[in-house]
């Protein structure tokens, strides 16, 4: 008989002790279970199921409150671990295989019944881990390399008047948007240029920090900070301009200097 791929956590779902407890004393001599949880009604039953996700499930028909079929409503029946029913009402049989469960143990069961139906269980998970593993290799034979990211941009080539500049990006002070354009800030001077905010953010190297909805700004030309109100700065730059650093992207700054402002 083969064994589970990994040790099974198993919860016992009965609102009966007794009956509980003669699931939990087979299943603490199969050396392939690890772990055994109860829930003596189905509301427990669902909050383990949907908070642990065991392996596998002895679940009660009749329970009060919430019965076995409605642990399987509230769990939803594609999110259920492999389930065995267990009743001792064999009329609930045709519906307890139609909700997909893997056994029904009708009680009073006998030991070998009950590690048939484990025998099953296992068979069951050792195929669905294998099927597994193969999907996993299967995506990773045919997964497509992802394209390598564009390097950061270097210069940016701005037009004006007839005349086309190049601007090394070291040289930019702090970038604020002009509508569906931006200004760049060079020694001083605003510079309009033909791109928009989130463009250049996306291809500019780390230095450059947004710091407003509407700002970004070099950090190797920040001064100092002054502060503002709510938790707002100034960022005074080498140039003698000003760029506010909101409180809502403040953060953006204190990850890219590795300590808070």
């Amino acid at each position: 008989m083969p064994s589970a791929p990994d040790p099974l956590r198993v919860l016992v779902v009965d609102d009966e002790e007794p009956a509980r407890q003669r699931l939990v004393d087979l299943l603490s001599h199969d050396s392939d279970v690890s772990d055994i949880t109860e829930a003596d009604n189905g509301l427990v039953a669902v909050d383990t199921i949907t908070r642990g996700r065991p392996d596998l499930v002895y679940l009660d028909v009749q329970m009060p409150e919430l019965d076995g079929f409605g642990v399987i409503d509230a769990v939803g029946a594609e999110a259920m671990p492999l389930t065995i029913f267990v009743t001792a009402y064999d009329q609930h049989a045709i519906r307890a295989f139609e909700a997909n469960a893997l056994d029904y143990l009708l009680k009073p069961y006998s030991d070998e019944r009950q590690e048939a139906a484990m025998a099953r269980a296992k068979q069951r998970l050792q195929e669905r881990s294998v099927h597994e593993i193969g999907q996993r290799m299967l995506r990773l034979m045919t997964r497509t390399p992802k394209a390598s990211a564009p390097r950061p941009l270097d210069r940016l080539v701005v037009k004006s008047g007839g005349t086309t500049r190049f601007v090394r990006a070291g040289d930019i002070d702090c970038i604020e948007a002009a509508g569906v354009y931006v200004n760049l800030h060079v020694g001083g001077k605003a510079l309009l240029h033909r791109a928009s905010l989130q463009e250049l953010v996306d291809r500019l190297d780390p230095r450059f920090v947004r710091v407003h909805r509407s700002a970004v700004v070099n950090i190797e030309s920040i001064v100092q900070l002054e502060a503002r109100s709510h938790g707002e700065f100034d960022a005074v730059l080498k140039h003698g301009g000003r760029v506010r650093v909101s409180r809502t992207y403040r953060s953006h700054l204190e990850k890219r200097l590795g300590q808070p402002l």
